[in-house]
């Protein structure tokens, strides 16, 4: 044995990783499968269908039911409560228990309820307090009760330009994030209202194939959450506000559009999250190509994956 066993706990499963730690009054059943260099802390209860990778941190008071699978470096706060059966009765079990994973680095704050079937995506934190009843986007931040995205970690949010009300002046700024610029189209008001335009090659930095407009959206919903392989994109809000998450896998900001002259270039090979949608919001989406399926890249894996071998 590898590991450290406090006296007082009951550890029956042989697949337990080296250097892990498990501390007193802690049950680990016979079928669980605990990683390496794990933290298992007091009046843990780990049933036998039940999957740790290495570097995971369990605290105090908290049941991991069968169906439960943490990847590595997840963090799991005291007393967070897991399910894994949406209908229970008691002596009535199902065929099979619905599966959770949290992936890797994801962190869940102190008595936070995860219902089950749910995942909860990479490097994602879920507030204390929280009950969790949707997958939650890779690096989103989720509270409340039921858990709505307030953010996503590591964003740096970009503060609003709002360009003088006479401007005919246009701007273009390069954020973090490779090829993401911002930019501020001329606004011409006058006695019988405001007018802004954009030119292909001159402001527009692509001719759209295509245009589409999102509104009518629940302003805590979250739309986008992918990346297109070759298609370009122009986004401006020209009614009301709503918030861009920009991601090339290296760097990651928040842009804040509520004005009708100021747009975000999104090239290819960056992931795109759209939320924060003010009720009146309509957003106006410039495409450099007609709709096509395969141009889209839906899963964060997929899209880490390939950036990384660009």
């Amino acid at each position: 044995m590898n590991y450290f066993m406090h006296d007082k706990a009951l550890v029956e499963s042989k697949n337990i990783g080296d250097n892990t730690r498990i501390w007193a009054f802690t049950h680990v059943l016979p079928g669980a499968k605990v990683g390496a260099e794990c933290n298992i802390c007091d009046s843990v209860f780990i049933e036998n269908d039940v999957v740790l990778g290495d570097r995971v941190t369990v605290k105090c008071g908290v049941q991991l039911w069968d169906g439960v699978v943490l990847e590595d470096d997840v963090f799991v706060g005291p007393n967070a409560t897991f399910t894994n059966d949406l209908f229970p009765r008691s002596k009535v079990y199902p065929e099979k228990f619905s599966r959770t994973l949290v992936r890797k680095g994801a962190s869940i704050g102190a008595n936070a309820t995860i219902l089950s079937g749910i995942t909860i995506g990479i490097n994602a934190m879920v507030g204390a307090g929280a009950v969790v009843t949707k997958d939650v986007p890779s690096n989103a931040i989720v509270v409340g009760n039921p858990a709505r995205i307030t953010g996503y970690v590591s964003s740096k949010s970009l503060a609003n330009i709002i360009p003088s009300p006479e401007s005919k002046i246009t701007t273009h700024e390069q954020g973090a994030v490779s090829g993401v610029r911002r930019i501020s189209l001329p606004l011409i008001p006058d006695l019988r209202g405001s007018l802004s335009f954009a030119e292909v090659g001159q402001l527009l930095p692509f001719e759209p194939k295509r245009y589409f407009i999102v509104f009518d959206v629940k302003s805590k919903e979250v739309r986008g959450e992918h990346a297109h392989r070759k298609c370009q994109q122009f986004l401006v809000c020209i009614k009301g506000s709503c918030a861009v998450v920009v991601d090339d896998s290296k760097f990651r900001e928040e842009y804040q559009l509520s004005q009708p002259n100021l747009g975000i270039y999104l090239p290819p090979m960056v992931w795109g999250i759209q939320y924060k949608y003010s009720r009146d919001a309509v957003l106006l989406v410039f495409a450099s190509d007609t709709y096509d399926p395969e141009d889209y890249i839906r899963d964060y894996d997929e899209f880490l994956s390939l950036v990384a071998d660009k």
